[in-house]
């Protein structure tokens, strides 16, 4: 049975539908969606039959929110924007009504320390190596964290000698799966076991690509291992969605660039967002902070809502 909780929740994901489209639909009263949305009047119980119909049209269903996607932001090839990614979209899609947490699987540990995270005493190889409960530090009311450091690059062999050690975070996730609307992996600049784990432990990935040629050059073993880890371990892995960064749309190079990445893998999909190269972002990784904290009105921060927008509609 459809909640005042749950229809706002759905309603907050998709904020593209159109409101008073839905309540005509529903035969409710005007702007009983709009108040209840902005916090002004819950929704009448008595409404709540008509509008769980009227919402199936869109995509609501008991299930939706009963298990959270998983999904890597992947690429073996450093500085293409992947931490940056995880920060802005998971805080993102936690404004827009989503529980969220990120899993820093990157030993160099910046997702962590742009929450202002170092050296943490628990944190994620600890669970994946001695099955311990998995660490989440709560960020926001919708934002949690299982952090990494330094510490993993000293045991990451001891990891990938581990009896099931590709499986070991998809079971870890499966424990908070029913906890989270979404759980973003930042996945290390290697195709090491790490970056194996994620993948297994993912329904689907989301891979940011620099358009230049030193970041394209080696994209196609990273599909490659995909397709293994498809064929041999995890069958429902999908690559969710290409998203170009750190682009300078002004610029012949990354215009050709993006139209034959377009044109050569065009049986994946590829965002319309595109999140543009800006000081703004590189002064938000300095000061340590996402890009809404930093700067909310800024051109880089409606691009990764946009993209936040996007994953969820699709």
């Amino acid at each position: 049975m459809l909640t005042p909780e749950k229809a706002i929740r759905f309603l907050r994901s998709k904020p593209a539908l159109n409101l008073s489209q839905i309540e005509k639909e529903a035969g409710i009263p005007s702007k009983t969606l709009h108040k209840a949305l902005s916090e002004q009047k819950d929704i009448p119980v008595k409404h709540l039959q008509a509008l769980d119909e009227a919402l199936r049209k869109y995509g609501y269903s008991e299930t939706l929110f009963d298990k959270a996607q998983i999904i890597s932001i992947v690429n073996h090839k450093g500085g293409v924007g992947k931490t940056t990614t995880v920060i802005n979209l998971g805080k993102a899609l936690s404004l827009l009504g989503n529980r969220v947490l990120l899993i820093d699987m990157d030993s160099q540990g910046n997702l962590s320390q742009c929450f202002g995270i170092h050296e943490p005493k628990e944190q994620i190889i600890d669970a994946l190596l001695h099955n311990s409960p998995l660490p989440m530090l709560q960020i926001t009311e919708t934002l949690y964290l299982t952090p990494s450091d330094i510490r993993m690059a000293y045991k990451e062999s001891e990891l990938a000698n581990a009896i099931g050690a590709d499986r070991r975070l998809a079971l870890k996730l499966e424990e908070a799966r029913d906890k989270f609307d979404y759980i973003l992996i930042d996945c290390p600049p290697s195709l090491g076991i790490c970056t194996t784990c994620s993948l297994v432990a993912s329904n689907s990935c989301i891979v940011p690509i620099q358009p230049e040629a030193s970041a394209y050059h080696g994209v196609e073993s990273l599909f490659n291992r995909i397709a293994e880890i498809r064929t041999y371990i995890n069958p429902t892995l999908s690559v969710k969605g290409i998203v170009f960064t750190m682009v300078h749309k002004n610029q012949s190079v990354h215009k050709s660039m993006m139209a034959h990445i377009r044109e050569n893998y065009k049986n994946f999909p590829i965002y319309n967002s595109i999140i543009e190269v800006s000081t703004v972002i590189k002064q938000s990784q300095v000061a340590k902070e996402d890009l809404y904290s930093y700067s909310p009105k800024s051109v880089s921060w409606q691009q990764y809502n946009q993209l936040a927008t996007e994953l969820i509609e699709h």
